[in-house]
């Protein structure tokens, strides 16, 4: 039995005792698994039908759909209680999303079979309505956790713009590399409970890093769980995927605010993850990615600076060596856009998304010198 906390009538919040509800759905698959959706959520009313009704259109639906209201205080528990979703609220969570998500696999993962299926996914993100079942595929080839290829929603004026562009290329690299991928993100991810339970008990034995020291799943400790738990899974020896046939949409940021402090948690997981880790079989070339980053930000920063002062003191002529490469940099812009259609590969020629290049590259700055000095962490 689970104890879950749900809104009455009056706006008041009271406890009961509830049986689980059955976990079998009308839609058996072939090996009889079953899926279980996980929907992480705080105060996400504006978006949470949206996200149900795209599990809902599933040619496999699952066969129970939880989402996790995380200190809530806006109607997302209504609207999904409403879609049919159960509703489980956190008490006195502080560890953000990756706390929210241990709370209820602790409930969960003891009731489910080995082979059935657990599906985690933001409240901002709509699967594509066969991402299930092309995901399944995957597990059922051995892989230990399978993620999506992601495209940016509609909204967010100019900055939301220059996301979608970045996501766009972000599908294309993934669907050149067969998949492969560098970490299974948080926007949608697919797993075997055994797996988790290997997670856990990994975990607890010390095999891989703690966490939040009770066996949860997700590590708590760290900005970004999801490239943490990638980590893990790879040193369990386990292989990710994030084919492109498992599409979906999620939001972007609408600020340029907002989207510093997002890329400033990656980056900086993403850091203190292979520090976390050490440099291993598994890392290596995780640690080979940061140093690349680490010496691009620091050439830009010398060309910049070269720029401004060449320019300042007239000394600035045109090179035809460095026209022929600025050239190649304008046509990979172009090219890797092409499948968002020509008037978007046009406007990349003008080489305008070199504002959100170097926004980042200040942003990766910011990080290294974060994880430095080891300031305080933010969410």
């Amino acid at each position: 039995m689970s104890r879950l906390e749900q809104h009455t009538p009056d706006g008041a919040i009271a406890t009961m005792i509830r049986e689980p509800a059955p976990l079998i759905g009308r839609h058996a698959i072939a090996d009889g698994a079953r899926i279980v959706v996980l929907i992480p959520a705080h105060n996400e009313e504006g978006q949470i039908g949206a996200t149900l009704s795209a599990l809902a259109r599933q040619s496999f639906p699952a066969a129970h759909i939880v989402v996790v209201c995380d200190n809530c205080t806006d109607r997302t528990a209504e609207i999904a209680g409403a879609a049919g979703a159960t509703v489980l609220f956190t008490k006195g969570n502080a560890a953000k999303k990756a706390g929210a998500l241990n709370e209820a696999l602790r409930q969960l993962l003891p009731s489910l079979d080995d082979d059935d299926v657990i599906l985690v996914q933001d409240a901002d993100s709509m699967l594509d309505d066969r991402f299930i079942e092309h995901a399944m595929g995957y597990l059922r080839r051995g892989y230990g956790g399978v993620g999506g290829v992601f495209r940016g929603g509609a909204g967010g004026g100019f900055v939301g713009h220059l996301q979608r562009n970045e996501y766009a290329r972000y599908a294309r690299d993934v669907t050149r590399a067969d998949g492969k991928c560098l970490v299974i993100t948080g926007t949608a991810a697919i797993f075997r409970a055994s797996v988790l339970r290997e997670v856990s008990a990994a975990r607890l034995s010390g095999a891989v890093p703690a966490g939040d020291g009770a066996g949860g799943v997700y590590d708590t400790t760290v900005l970004t769980e999801d490239n943490e738990l990638t980590f893990a899974l790879l040193h369990l020896g386990y292989k990710v995927v994030s084919p492109p046939e498992c599409g979906l949409e999620t939001e972007v940021m609408e600020t340029w605010r907002d989207l510093w402090a997002q890329r400033l948690r990656w980056k900086r997981g993403a850091v203190e993850n292979c520090l976390q880790y050490g440099l291993t079989r598994i890392t290596w070339s995780y640690w080979l990615r940061q140093v690349l980053t680490f010496t691009g930000v620091l050439v830009s920063i010398v060309y910049l600076a070269t720029l401004v002062t060449f320019a300042a003191t007239g000394q600035l002529h045109l090179q035809p060596f460095w026209l022929a490469i600025s050239l190649i940099f304008v046509v990979e812009r172009v090219v890797t856009i092409r499948h968002r259609g020509w008037g978007q590969m046009l406007l990349a020629a003008t080489m305008y998304e070199l504002v959100l290049d170097y926004y980042l590259q200040a942003c990766h700055a910011k990080a290294y010198l974060d994880a430095m000095f080891r300031t305080t962490k933010t969410w």
